[in-house]
């Protein structure tokens, strides 16, 4: 089993809280990490139909049979059972008793503020970091391997064909969580909807172009997005502004939050393919804007990641918001370094200046092999990303410059 980063964190926020809320997608480890948490309490899966059903006629009966607290996974197909729960944990008043989990962010989010604000720790679950699997061993050599394997933990703990295993996780989310727990009738043109979205991962996001390409109304596409979101399949990444009177642009960006979701969905699985595909970069950014959030949540931290584009044409990929000030990343897929992969950070500097929060660092990450200092901006290879997350995250610099 790989080691999780973020067991540190979840273990703090169960010695502070009377329930740990796990959220995250399917097939993230919420499970594995809920159950070495508590590896001798009970667990209870709300995903059987027959305890799911008892949950709903009879909740106090149920967690009576948990005396001690326990493990409530998938808790989203009950939400009413959380308020139940909310009586045994003011009755007891003991932290660390009792461990949810949900993979719709919205279903269970609204559950917790309405039934457990206050008894609650909340943490978010992705899929495997680049770190956990560089320290398993299991690392691939390129990230173009990285992207095509995917950050799932059943492609690291099983002799899995990515591809395949791709493939049907798409087809039982298709069915299972939208078919039955959202009632869309045109499957279809949800997959198709779906599809569209992996071809825009690292663009600006224009629903009235993507649900006219899907075939869909502008609203049903902002319905379907929303749901891609709530099941942490995609993420917004907002543009980055302090004087609505810039003329910056206003649209998030969107990314999968696995870029080997979105490279399935493109039909993208050879190395031979990816190098050549046009969305090669796009996929990049999209492991790279993962990769940074996993480091922020697997911590407890929120992730504060922005974009900056004036409506001229200058662009920044990240903007990092911290607490010492702003870093700004530009993520580049090729392998070698260009003069022109600097050319906007003194501009962006000088936009900025004066401003509250200033820019603090200005950091390029690409696909190559060698770290740099360069009066531009630190150079890191995509292999460091762990580092680039360390820092802002707020530790101490531990970058060695070759």
């Amino acid at each position: 089993m790989i080691a999780r980063n973020a067991l540190t964190t979840a273990q703090r926020l169960l010695q502070g809280n009377y329930v740990l809320a796990l959220i995250g997608p399917r097939q993230a480890g919420k499970t594995t990490l809920a159950r070495l948490l508590m590896p001798e309490r009970p667990y209870v899966s709300l995903e059987d139909h027959d305890v799911r059903a008892r949950a709903q006629e009879d909740p106090r009966g149920l967690l009576a049979d948990l005396p001690e607290g326990g493990i409530l996974d998938e808790v989203q197909h009950c939400p009413a059972l959380l308020s139940y729960l909310q009586t045994r944990v003011d009755a007891r008043r003991r932290p660390g008793e009792w461990i949810i989990t949900g993979s719709n962010q919205f279903s269970l989010h609204q559950a917790t503020v309405q039934s457990l604000a206050g008894r609650v720790g909340l943490l978010t679950l992705l899929p495997l970091a680049w770190p956990e699997v560089q320290e398993a061993g299991l690392a691939p050599e390129t990230w173009e391997q990285a992207v095509l394997k995917s950050a799932f933990p059943p492609l690291y703990d099983r002799p899995l064909e990515p591809a395949g295993w791709l493939r049907d996780y798409l087809a039982t989310y298709v069915d299972r969580d939208v078919r039955l727990a959202h009632n869309i009738q045109n499957l279809a043109a949800f997959r198709r909807f779906l599809g569209l979205c992996a071809g825009r991962t690292g663009q600006l996001l224009n629903l009235a172009a993507l649900g006219a390409d899907a075939g869909i109304d502008q609203r049903t596409a902002r319905t379907w997005l929303t749901l891609l979101e709530t099941s942490f399949l995609v993420t917004l990444l907002p543009p980055y502004f302090r004087n609505p009177n810039q003329r910056l642009v206003k649209t998030p960006k969107l990314y999968f939050t696995d870029a080997g979701l979105a490279a399935s969905l493109l039909g993208v699985r050879e190395i031979g393919h990816l190098q050549t595909h046009p969305l090669r970069g796009a996929l990049f950014e999209t492991w790279v804007v993962a990769e940074l959030l996993k480091a922020a949540n697997n911590r407890g931290q929120a992730p504060a990641l922005s974009f900056y584009r004036t409506r001229d044409g200058l662009e920044v990929d990240l903007i990092a918001e911290t607490a010492a000030g702003l870093h700004a990343i530009e993520l580049k897929s090729g392998a070698t370094v260009g003069s022109d992969f600097f050319a906007y950070f003194a501009t962006l500097r000088h936009q900025l200046e004066g401003q509250s929060p200033a820019v603090v660092g200005t950091w390029l990450l690409y696909g190559g092999e060698r770290t740099e200092h360069r009066p531009q901006a630190r150079v890191l290879p995509w292999s460091q990303i762990a580092m680039l997350g360390a820092v802002l995250a707020g530790e101490p610099e531990r970058i060695s410059v070759e």
